[in-house]
């Protein structure tokens, strides 16, 4: 990254003049004084602004014409960072932590101001101390993405490094995730190992571990003490539980979706609560049984993604789902209006559908309650016409069952049969 990126015109030539580079640590005296970080800027910026990173971790833009002074106080050369080396505690557990990218266990990368990923062990210690009094943590880097940038072929990748460790002393394994798509991994995971012989939890952050109102370690703590204590296996979300910092909720990979954009506590298990609390460094087990633990060990890590979520809608056009079909499409899964209806003007196509052999499923666009397509004569119609009822699976997690199912199987009764089949409690008994 240039020294300069982002900048051109008045505001760069305001740096040049007085010495500041991208990653300088400053102190600027406008209309009262700030201290911060000089930050990158995205390239189709005005030039009549510099951006600061404050010591809360947010982000300002100050005009140039309004800055009175601005010193220098740590040029980026002069900020070096070193991390202390750590020995393993052979009394504590040990645990793998996999990195795919995202803000959790991140830190300021000085040369630039910007947020980094933790790398190694000693990067994590040095950013999170508390852990080592846990567990020894080894840290591994499998990918670094945005996670609307996670595709099906990094759900596979996550998938097969973990199941090399399914005979390791390793007591868990964490995922540091980001939470745009994190429920559609853990999702993925569920069905692709499971019974998994040892707990995997994904965690994220809200934001970012540079703010003062970070919930990266807190969160990534929670999940290595769940970790160590749980005594139980499957594929878990954790998170706050809400705005405060007393609580972190382990949620069930396939019964968790993000319900907020921004909020601590975004992440909540539909119509239960969640499997786990960790309040106060105690865990609290809310599991209504051992589901997981009674669950053989047979991975089938595969995948087909020519499956589509159709949410219908008043107006929807049903010569999309035409394409759909002549797409050679595998399955589809239908997010419906209330207890698992589409317009009759879909009829015609979810025939054709049928009878080209896809499989579809119906769920609800209702945040919570069950599919029930026999109450009504047009959820008795769909019935006839060959789309089967998924209980009270979530719409984006039987999107992603039936990806792995038609990755597993081509034939439509062993489709329609393990669909129906509760793999990893992705819906309730």
């Amino acid at each position: 990254m240039s020294e300069y990126s982002g900048y051109d015109g008045n505001s760069l030539e305001f740096l040049k003049t007085n010495k500041i580079s991208i990653g300088d640590s400053v102190k600027i005296l406008a209309d009262i004084t700030y201290s911060g970080i000089i930050m990158p800027r995205y390239e189709h910026s005005d030039d009549k602004h510099i951006v600061l990173k404050l010591k809360s971790g947010y982000n300002i833009g100050l005009e140039i014409s309004k800055i009175e002074e601005i010193e220098k106080i740590v040029s980026t050369e002069k900020i070096i960072e070193e991390n202390e080396k750590i020995e393993k505690n052979e009394q504590l557990p040990n645990i793998l932590l996999l990195s795919t990218g995202g803000t959790i266990a991140s830190k300021i990368d000085y040369r630039t101001g910007a947020v980094t990923p933790v790398l190694t062990a000693e990067e994590l210690n040095s950013s999170v101390p508390e852990l080592a009094k846990i567990a020894n943590i080894d840290a591994k880097v499998l990918f670094s993405e945005y996670s609307e940038n996670i595709m099906p072929e990094h759900w596979l990748k996550i998938a097969e490094e973990v199941n090399q460790y399914s005979k390791s002393d390793y007591l868990g394994i964490i995922i540091a995730h980001g939470t745009d798509t994190m429920h559609y991994t853990s999702s993925y995971l569920s069905f692709s190992l499971a019974g998994f012989p040892i707990p995997i939890v994904l965690v994220g952050s809200q934001r970012s571990s540079d703010r003062a109102s970070s919930d990266a370690a807190l969160n990534l703590i929670g999940a290595t003490k769940f970790l160590t204590e749980c005594k139980t296996n499957g594929i878990y979300i954790a998170m706050h539980q809400d705005e405060n910092d007393e609580t972190i909720a382990c949620h069930i990979g396939t019964r968790v979706r993000k319900n907020h954009t921004s909020k601590r506590g975004a992440f909540q298990t539909v119509g239960d609560d969640p499997a786990f609390l960790i309040v106060n460094n105690e865990i609290h087990n809310n599991m209504k049984t051992e589901f997981f633990t009674d669950k053989e060990f047979e991975p089938k890590i595969k995948i087909n993604e020519k499956v589509a979520l159709v949410k219908y809608h008043p107006g929807y056009d049903p010569s999309l789902l035409k394409h759909i079909i002549d797409s050679n499409y595998k399955a589809i899964i239908f997010e419906g209006t209330g207890l698992g209806h589409i317009g009759e003007n879909m009829y015609s196509m979810v025939k054709m559908a049928n009878e080209k052999g896809i499989f579809m499923g119906m769920t609800s666009q209702c945040i919570d309650g069950r599919v029930r397509m026999t109450v009504y004569e047009s959820g008795r119609d769909l019935l006839d016409l060959g789309i089967i009822p998924l209980e009270n699976m979530i719409p984006e997690i039987a999107l992603v069952k039936a990806m792995w199912v038609t990755g597993n199987t081509e034939n439509l009764d062993e489709i329609k049969e393990i669909m129906l089949n509760r793999i990893a409690c992705e819906f309730s008994k």
